[in-house]
This record gives structure tokens, C-alpha cells and sequence, in this order.
């Protein structure tokens, strides 16, 4: 079977952070507003007064502590509590398109590679700026690659179910080199004015560069020992938004057009799942937990991380063996596993091995076993 390896990586990161302490402060100016507003309803007992977040409350929660986000003001204004993003000309390269390719720039430096050796761009992703035209032939478009390009969702497992795809086409012999790229402006689909979840996401775009074996020549290269898929369909985690909410015009204003989950369910349900899921893979190839040097989790919730990576090594994992980023990035959707990788692969030595792995929304759930060339 032909060898794939990831030969590098991309990273843009929104310049602006908004920190717990920025984000409370605004969500309980609004909380002021709307208890005001509604105090006859909520004396009456007819609606229930908004509650206050606190900082500690998040912490305890998720372990995050700041994001990075497009547009910060918009978000701490208590009247509005939205990212302001105007729309831009469609002779203008979109935001999401933007970003994406600034991380895919950067995957290709370090891959020692140029657009003209890469016959294809996949944007996976959480949420699309548009149905069509395709990011990913718009991002082919700005970066001058000659090939083809699609879009594919599958929520918060979106990246490696593109790596998964990208080896295969390269594999088969579709082509080359695949840019996977993961833009993902998660502030947008967040209800900013819902305690339990006002927290959860950041902005960010990740790249990945994959290419055969034998034509890689890069320091970065990780070969993929092999990649695994799963998905069960679940309610717990959902967003609505979507082109038929026109034509039930009595919803448009519904919170499920945003993001919900329910909380519990989730952190009960997918701990096992994905904890089964690596297990398994690992099995396969003959893998024991001694022999990992890195878990690259899904950043979602510090204590989920925690809890799958005892049980896949059968031990707390030991400082630096499944790192956190989600403490400055906050949960970025398909994005978190590759920040996680980027950031933390360069002390590893040839022969490391590691895994990749996503989880989230559907449920989907990807692993991917690396090996340092």
C-alpha cells in the first residue's frame, strides 16, 4: 500500500482574544439589560430572570481561559453580543477563504512545498460562509492551484475525515498533493447570551499538507499508519441554521438556529465512544499504549480530554503527553486536534508515534495513528 504522510502544517490565528474576565463582564451587562426589560415577566413568573456567568464557573466547566476571535467588539457589546463581520463583495476573496489560506501558506512553507506541486484543496469545516461557490475552489483559486477542489462537513471531526479523504484520492492516484485546510469562525454560530455555552468557542484556520512518502522531503513529514472513521446519529449536540429557515419564517428567531448541545448527554455518551474507537484502531495495528509518545485530542472540554486519555493509556496522562490548547483557543471545532498537533510535534523523534483525534456533533469521531519519518 502506498505510504501518505502529513508533510506540514498551517496555523492562522485571529490577532484579537477576548479573556473570561471581558467575557462575563459583557455577559452580565446584559444579563442587567434583560432582567430590566422583563421584570414585570419575571416578578410574574412567567419567563425565569437571567443568571449571572463568572469566570470561575467557566474554568470549572471547560478549562479555557481566553479565544481568539474575529471581531471582538461586537461580541462584548451587550446590545448586540454578535461578531460584526460585514459581508464583502463577491469580487473580494471571502473571510473564511482568508484565513484558510494563510494556514495553507504556512502548511506549504513548511512542506518545503509550492502551490503548482498540489492538485487539490478540501475546506472541512463546522460551518460554510456559503453553500456555493465551493471555499475550497476558492481558496484553490487565490493560492494558483491547478486541480480541483470540494467542501465537507462533518462538525468538529471535519479535519480528519478530509485527511482520511485526501490519502485515500492520493493513494488511488487522484493526485499529488492535498491541502486539507479548517477554517472555522465558530463566534458566529454561538449564542452569546446562553450561560452554559456563551464560553465554549474560538476562531481559527488549521492546514494540513498530505503528499506520498517517497515524494515528501520535509522535517515535519508524519507517515499516516492508518486512519479510522465513526459516526452515530445524536440530537446532543445541533445547529439548524440553514437555507430552508426562510421557508419557515416563524423560526428564523429560534435559539437551535444556533449552537446547542445538551452538555451532560454529550460528556456522558462520547467519553466511552471515542475512548473504544482509539482503543480499537490501536489494536489494529498492533499498537500498545507504552509505545505513544502524544494523544492529539479534540479540544472541546478540559475534563473529557482527561478522562480519554487515562483510559487509552491506562494512566493520567503524564505532562506534554496529550497537550491542551484549548485554554488559549477555546474549542475551534475541527481545527483543535491539528492546533494541538502543530504546536506540539517538534520534539518528537523518527520512529514517534502518536494519534489525532477528533470528536464532536453527528456524533463524528476520526483517529489518526502517526509516525515521525
Amino acid at each position: 500500500m502506498t505510504a501518505i504522510v502529513i508533510s506540514g502544517t498551517g496555523l492562522f490565528t485571529p490577532p484579537q482574544t477576548i479573556s473570561n474576565d471581558e467575557l462575563v463582564t459583557a455577559f452580565n451587562a446584559w444579563v442587567d439589560l434583560f432582567n430590566a426589560e422583563h421584570a414585570a415577566e419575571i416578578e410574574a413568573g412567567t419567563i425565569p430572570a437571567a443568571q449571572y456567568s463568572s469566570t470561575e464557573f467557566i474554568v470549572k466547566a471547560s478549562g479555557i481561559q481566553t479565544r481568539h476571535v474575529m471581531d471582538k467588539a461586537g461580541i462584548l457589546d451587550p446590545k448586540r453580543m454578535t461578531p460584526n463581520i460585514p459581508e464583502r463583495p463577491n469580487e473580494q476573496i471571502s473571510v473564511l477563504a482568508e484565513m484558510a489560506v494563510a494556514a495553507a501558506r504556512e502548511a506549504l512553507q513548511r512542506a518545503g512545498r509550492e502551490p503548482q506541486d498540489v492538485d487539490a484543496v478540501l475546506v472541512a469545516c463546522s460551518n460554510m460562509q456559503r453553500p456555493y461557490p465551493a471555499m475550497a475552489i476558492e481558496v484553490q483559486e487565490a493560492l494558483g492551484i491547478n486541480g480541483f477542489g470540494f467542501d465537507m462537513n462533518v462538525a468538529c471531526s471535519s479535519a480528519t475525515f478530509g485527511i482520511q479523504a485526501a490519502a485515500d484520492m492520493i493513494r488511488a492516484g487522484n493526485a499529488r498533493a492535498i491541502l486539507v485546510v479548517n477554517p472555522e469562525i465558530c463566534s458566529g454560530h454561538l449564542n452569546f447570551r446562553d450561560r452554559d455555552s456563551h464560553f465554549i468557542f474560538g476562531d481559527v484556520a488549521t492546514a494540513t499538507l498530505l503528499e506520498r512518502k517517497d515524494a515528501a522531503d520535509s522535517p515535519h513529514a508524519f507517515e499516516i499508519v492508518g486512519t479510522r472513521l465513526r459516526t452515530k446519529f445524536s440530537n446532543n449536540i445541533r445547529n439548524n441554521f440553514g437555507f430552508l429557515n426562510r421557508a419557515a419564517p416563524e423560526g428564523i428567531g429560534a435559539k437551535d438556529k444556533l449552537f446547542v448541545q445538551e452538555g451532560r448527554k454529550v460528556f456522558k455518551e462520547v467519553i466511552p465512544m471515542v475512548s473504544d474507537m482509539i482503543l480499537d484502531h490501536m489494536q489494529e495495528h498492533q499498537i500498545r499504549a507504552d509505545d505513544l509518545k502524544r494523544l492529539w485530542l479534540h479540544q472541546a472540554n478540559l475534563h473529557m480530554n482527561e478522562l480519554i486519555g487515562k483510559k487509552v493509556l491506562g494512566r493520567d496522562p503524564n505532562p506534554g503527553e496529550a497537550p491542551v490548547i484549548l485554554d488559549e483557543y477555546a474549542n475551534t471545532s475541527s481545527a483543535g486536534s491539528v492546533i494541538a498537533f502543530h504546536k506540539h510535534h517538534a520534539d518528537m523523534k523518527s520512529g514517534d508515534q502518536g494519534i489525532l483525534c477528533s470528536f464532536g456533533a453527528g456524533y463524528s469521531m476520526g483517529s489518526v495513528i502517526l509516525r515521525k519519518v
